[in-house]
């Protein structure tokens, strides 16, 4: 397809978003719901099909990609169930008071959709983050079309999924154009999706550089609009000495099982490990290169990734002061990668940018200090992450107790005895945080809370309760939870 007939079909697709949008906006809560339900019990129905056609193309295992689907499918009913409560559009009521001086008028408020939403999918993800994923699901709930832009890497599973969506759309009576699936590649047709003026607001999931330009296509425009781009992280983990001197091995075997989880494909591998040097510390190493050399190599997800996770880890490793400490000892064969684990004294990654960039895979970087100082400030010289972990004792805790207030200053998700790789889907997790790991920390891309990416708050003055959404009228005939006069009720 020639650039110009590339932008002719961005053109007609983002038009025809903006009509569906029009419509949409008159579909109820409920009826909403109703079409997510559908789009998950129909990529249910497809069953081992879907799977198949996804690992094929992914190179991940049946059993990880069974485990997405179902996430995505949860997902979607997670949404549902939260347009059927009601109390997502956060409707507060201020009432008249005729005796104030000057006369305070009535005055309600609400969320309102945004508009069209393009969502870009992501290669690690081919359902839980891309045709039907969190940034679909949460945009439909918030009452917005979705133009979603299919990923190269997965591009017949995407096919497989649109058409789960667009047997949803005929069956529940949805707008014909509410989700359009483009496919088209080029690098003309993603910067006219962002730029078209039909387009309210953009979601990406990727890397820093495909987000990092997206972001400025938006600034870009006549009319700038919101860019969602969540760009990666190499997710901190603090081993505190304590924890490291009592329980050493079982902390090796349980992050070289999380850095090489899915051959490290994923925005929350914990690439980076800092600790005080000690005894506890060696005896992690110890225990951690073992394990790395024991695991055995996988398939990347696709050529584009391995090149790039070979190219990157070499480069590190390459550093001044960067040793490899230890790597699979068996040999990669075609698109596998290569477990490996390096390290580092801090003085040397204090002073070498490069060191704190991701190397996507299944590789870790552990930062040698030679006291708690010099531990806070590795730590405090990262970028924004989506998440860090503290791995200590009651007594670690308290010997460090100013680790508790600069963990969020860092990333958006703060892990205590655990690992960072696995998003829990619930109202209280957050999947973003400060730049780089997303270029908005407000919001996240994970749970119910995703949803208010896609809105924002509009107020009616004076309005006649006639004319107001069904969530600010006087009755309140929805049943919702509601700020009335500064008071939450439902009455």
């Amino acid at each position: 397809m020639s650039t110009s007939e590339s932008v002719q079909l961005i053109d007609t697709t983002m038009q025809r978003a903006a009509e569906a949008f029009t419509a949409y906006q008159l579909v109820s809560d409920t009826n909403k719901a109703l079409f997510l339900e559908s789009i998950a019990d129909n990529m249910e129905a497809m069953g081992d099909a879907l799977i198949a056609k996804a690992s094929g193309e992914t190179n991940l295992p049946a059993a990880r990609l069974n485990g997405e689907h179902a996430r995505t499918t949860m997902q979607l009913r997670m949404f549902a169930q939260m347009l059927r409560e009601g109390s997502w559009v956060e409707a507060s009521v201020d009432t008249a008071v005729p005796g104030k001086t000057p006369a305070k008028p009535d005055i309600r408020k609400m969320l309102f959709p945004l508009g069209p939403v393009v969502v870009f999918g992501a290669s690690n993800f081919p359902f839980a983050y891309s045709t039907a994923g969190g940034d679909t699901a949460s945009a439909l709930a918030a009452g917005c079309p979705v133009v979603v832009k299919a990923h190269a890497a997965h591009l017949q599973t995407s096919v497989m999924v649109a058409e789960a969506i667009q047997k949803a759309i005929g069956s529940t009576g949805m707008p014909a154009h509410v989700f359009q699936h483009v496919t088209e590649s080029s690098f003309e047709s993603g910067k006219a999706l962002v730029q078209h003026p039909a387009t309210a607001a953009v979601g990406f999931t990727g890397s820093f550089s495909g987000g990092k330009a997206l972001y400025d296509y938006a600034a870009q425009r006549k009319n700038p609009i919101p860019v969602f781009s969540e760009m990666g992280s190499i997710n901190p983990v603090v081993f505190l000495p304590d924890t490291l001197h009592l329980n050493a091995e079982s902390l090796a075997k349980q992050y070289a099982g999380s850095i090489t989880l899915g051959m490290g494909q994923f925005c929350t591998n914990p690439g980076l490990m800092i600790a005080i040097a000690g005894e506890g510390l060696d005896k992690f190493l110890e225990i951690l290169a073992v394990e790395i050399k024991a695991v055995v190599p996988a398939k990347m997800l696709h050529t584009g990734i391995h090149k790039a996770y070979f190219e990157k880890m070499d480069a590190a490793l390459q550093e001044k002061g960067v040793h490899l400490l230890s790597q699979s000892t068996t040999i990669p064969q075609t698109m596998e990668a290569l477990p490996s684990v390096a390290e580092v004294d801090a003085a040397i990654f204090l002073q070498n940018p490069l060191l704190h960039e991701e190397v996507f895979g299944p590789y870790s970087l552990l930062v040698k200090c030679t006291n708690a100082e010099e531990l806070i400030a590795v730590w405090k010289s990262l970028a924004g992450q989506l998440t860090t972990t503290l791995m200590g004792t009651d007594k670690d805790f308290a010997d460090h107790s100013s680790l508790l207030s600069i963990a969020p200053l860092i990333a958006g998700r703060i892990v205590f005895n655990g690992v960072p790789t696995g998003v829990e889907v619930c109202p209280s997790m957050v999947h973003g945080g400060p730049f780089p790991a997303c270029t908005d920390s407000r919001f996240t891309a994970v749970g119910i809370a995703a949803v208010k990416r896609w809105v924002r708050p509009v107020c009616y003055q004076n309005c006649p309760d006639n004319l107001l959404p069904d969530a600010l009228k006087q009755s309140n005939p929805l049943g919702i939870w509601r700020l009335v006069d500064n008071e939450f009720k439902k009455a």
